[in-house]
């Protein structure tokens, strides 16, 4: 069972399903959750071999409104989240510099179900911020990432200013950082067939459980049903969930699914995609990858 859905089942036992009141908001828990996992895989640092370290101190930003909602809960929620991110690092293989927190902030400028993450790195010797006020920036903090538009998924891209840098490390210096190694295909894709290189020079495809599809000039259908370009075999993915419209730029598109769909952390009907972009259908994430040349 993956750390995601075990995450969910937590959820539903948590003050007599008074968390299922709660999170009818637009922005749900294990979005949360896999927008934290996703910030420990953008910001991993390979120290040497046998060792690659994550951010261990996260904040989650949420509008007015979801915080309103969500902080009564908010110790509970910080707890769940933190125990999830703990999981996924001990499955990636990762380790944390220090002990590990995660925090829900208010942001005045984010809308009804949009939010933003920033982590850093923080030693066991360095003071951890108290939970119910804002850390103070310490020189070279770096400035706030900029609010994304009205109605636009948010990215954390790399013009967007890191919320902490890392600490200086002790040992060798630090390398670049790597994504974790692809797992192995768990066999529940099939491979899309007759599919070729994108036009223009652009090579595009996507990354499914490890397995890769490559996408051609025609659009392509994902979803459980035989009928589907790509299948899913995930029971919350729809017959035929989404569309993927290969183009400048590219596009995703929810064919009206039971279940939606959700793009680096947020709800949408479409989306554009750029490489790296993270499709989350049912419980199932597409990476979508694109190479110019």
């Amino acid at each position: 069972m993956g750390v995601l859905k075990k995450f969910e089942q937590r959820l539903e036992g948590l003050v007599n399903g008074t968390f299922a009141k709660v999170f009818k908001s637009e922005v749900q828990p294990v979005e949360i959750a896999g927008a934290l996992q996703r910030e420990c895989d953008n910001n991993a640092t390979i120290w040497n071999r046998d060792r690659t370290v994550v951010p261990n101190d996260f904040i989650v930003e949420l509008s007015p409104h979801d915080h309103e909602r969500l902080s009564p809960y908010a110790s509970q929620l910080g707890t769940e989240l933190a125990g999830m991110v703990r999981e996924y690092a001990e499955a990636q293989r990762y380790t944390f510099m220090g002990p590990l927190n995660v925090a829900l902030e208010k942001a005045d400028d984010l809308d009804t179900g949009l939010y933003r993450v920033r982590s850093r790195t923080l030693t066991a010797e360095e003071p951890q911020r108290a939970p119910a006020q804002p850390p103070a920036a310490p020189p070279g903090y770096g400035r706030p990432p900029t609010p994304p538009a009205p109605g636009a998924p948010w990215h954390q891209g790399a013009a967007a200013a890191p919320y902490g840098a890392p600490p200086p490390p002790a040992a060798p210096p630090a390398m670049p950082s790597a994504p974790p190694a692809a797992a192995p295909p768990a066999g529940n894709v099939r491979p899309f067939p007759g599919a070729g290189h994108g036009g223009a020079g652009t090579r595009r495809w996507i990354e499914v459980n490890g397995a890769r599809h490559q996408i051609s000039q025609n659009a392509v259908v994902l979803g459980r049903s035989t009928e589907a370009d790509i299948r899913i075999d995930d029971p919350g993915v729809s017959r035929k969930h989404a569309e993927i419209r290969p183009g400048t730029p590219a596009m995703v598109l929810d064919l009206g699914s039971t279940n939606g769909i959700v793009v680096d952390g947020q709800h949408t009907q479409r989306a554009t995609l750029r490489d790296g972009s993270r499709i989350v259908l049912g419980s199932t994430t597409i990476v979508y990858r694109q190479v110019e040349g």
